[in-house]
């Protein structure tokens, strides 16, 4: 990575975001923390500043454009540039069937988990322009490749990153900016915890028995840590992946292979 970096990382305070934070800083980028929860930022500004690197967190609401202009504007008053961005913020949205599914429920998931992305790049690519370099990575999901079940806005909304990912790396391909996305599988952590057990009601079945049906359904048979998507996304952000761009990559255990 590039030497006095800044990488902003939305969804930065807990979970996959918190790894990816710790990740990027390890190798060498300064982290905006970009939350809406404020209350676990401190935990992972902390994390960050032990790896020798400046943070800096900051409330932020993807869903708002004011609060997304707010943000970029704080990361380049701190730090001056903005080389990284990653697009992690996301909702699980609904579990139920569609005819269950409220208006407010579809909207309310499409505008973190797809409206939000997009604010964020419209702020920031104007900066990555003005210097002829970036790397953006955007957290998609294995759903959105594969069916999912009484998840429609929520495989709708991933579906539509992807899309988003390979349209953007076309556009920003000349100014040296590159766009990935990351599908993870299931990542071990409360929030899955929360989807199984709202599976489980929807089913009928234990908890034990909706987890155990999705370990199945990879090739290792095991759910996915968030260091490895962390991991995933420090080397999208390295030079060793220069010329890697528009693509969407697995990190799913062998759950999905295309």
């Amino acid at each position: 990575m590039r030497p006095e970096s800044t990488a902003i990382v939305t969804g930065g305070a807990r979970g996959i975001g918190q790894s990816i934070c710790v990740e990027l800083a390890r190798r060498g980028s300064d982290i905006v923390v970009a939350d809406l929860d404020d209350s676990e930022m401190a935990e992972t500004t902390s994390l960050v500043e032990d790896t020798g690197q400046r943070a800096v967190a900051v409330e932020t609401d993807v869903a708002s454009s004011e609060s997304v202009t707010s943000t970029v504007a704080e990361a380049c008053e701190v730090f001056g540039s903005i080389e990284y961005l990653v697009n992690n913020a996301g909702i699980a949205g609904p579990t139920a069937p569609c005819e269950e599914v409220s208006t407010d429920e579809w909207e309310s998931t499409l505008a973190v988990n797809l409206k939000g992305l997009f604010q964020m790049c419209r702020e920031v690519i104007p900066h990555m322009r003005a210097e002829s370099f970036g790397r953006i990575v955007n957290i998609a999901s294995v759903t959105g490749k594969r069916p999912l079940p009484n998840r429609t806005p929520y495989a709708t909304s991933k579906m539509g990153v992807i899309g988003f990912t390979r349209t953007l790396a076309v556009e920003l391909g000349e100014s040296n900016i590159n766009v990935n996305a990351v599908c993870p599988g299931s990542v071990e952590g409360p929030r899955i915890t929360t989807v199984f057990e709202r599976q489980a009601t929807e089913t009928g079945q234990t908890y034990e028995e909706v987890r155990s049906d999705v370990e199945a359904q990879s090739a290792r048979g095991e759910l996915v840590n968030r260091e490895d998507v962390a991991d995933l996304v420090g080397y999208l952000c390295s030079d060793e992946s220069e010329r890697i761009t528009g693509q969407d990559i697995n990190v799913s255990a062998g759950k999905v292979m295309y």
